[in-house]
């Protein structure tokens, strides 16, 4: 697995050769720097981490201000590890990896974190219907949960009852999202369907090969 680190754009839309339209999601993915390499030997197993996106000087610790020194970057706001990268040649320090390792038309898996969508009901957390019947003296029943089944056995409520509470903010993979077009200079990937977070939300996308 192989891949790179971008930002969420916006979704947009294109057409096809037969005019129909295609619902999809503008990525900036990269460029990042190769900020470590990992060996066998030194940490146990093989990968590269990649670093995006400029962050300011005085917002960085002094331990991650030395980690970018060594490897002659300035500081970045995001870092992930990838393993298994399949270039032919040996990342170093300071590689710039950018989107031109996709091409237009393979598949992808995209990683984000959903957005938050506070403390919310069971009919809008987990698609319950509610109480449909106003009948026998029912009042403002109609997005209750209804029973949870705890009586005098088991006298308690089960781990992972569903219930009212906190919803999205989960980390999400989206797979085998296709490729609709690359614009190389900006470094911009258009992708078929929706990816999860909100515009400027950070994403990994990888690439499996």
């Amino acid at each position: 697995m192989s891949g790179i680190i971008g930002k969420k754009i916006g979704m947009t839309s294109i057409y096809d050769k037969d005019g129909k339209n295609i619902p999809c999601t503008v990525i900036e993915a990269g460029p990042c720097v190769v900020t470590q390499v990992k060996t066998k030997e030194k940490d146990g197993y093989e990968a590269i981490q990649l670093a995006y996106d400029e962050k300011k000087e005085k917002h960085t610790t002094k331990a991650m201000k030395g980690h970018f020194n060594k490897a002659g970057v300035t500081p970045k706001k995001v870092i992930a590890e990838f393993s298994r990268f399949e270039s032919g040649h040996r990342k170093q320090y300071g590689d710039v990896l950018k989107v031109d390792i996709f091409i237009e038309g393979e598949f992808i898996d995209v990683v984000g974190t959903s957005k938050g969508k506070g403390f919310q009901g069971v009919v809008k957390r987990y698609n319950f219907k509610g109480v449909n019947d106003a009948t026998h003296g029912q009042h403002n029943r109609l997005r209750a949960p209804g029973s949870i089944g705890a009586s005098s056995w088991p006298s308690r409520v089960f781990k992972g009852m569903r219930m009212a509470g906190r919803m999205g903010g989960n980390r999400v993979k989206m797979i085998n999202l296709q490729i609709l077009k690359i614009v190389p200079e900006k470094n911009i990937i258009v992708v078929k369907g929706s990816v999860p977070g909100p515009n400027g939300s950070y994403l990994i996308v990888e690439r499996w090969s």
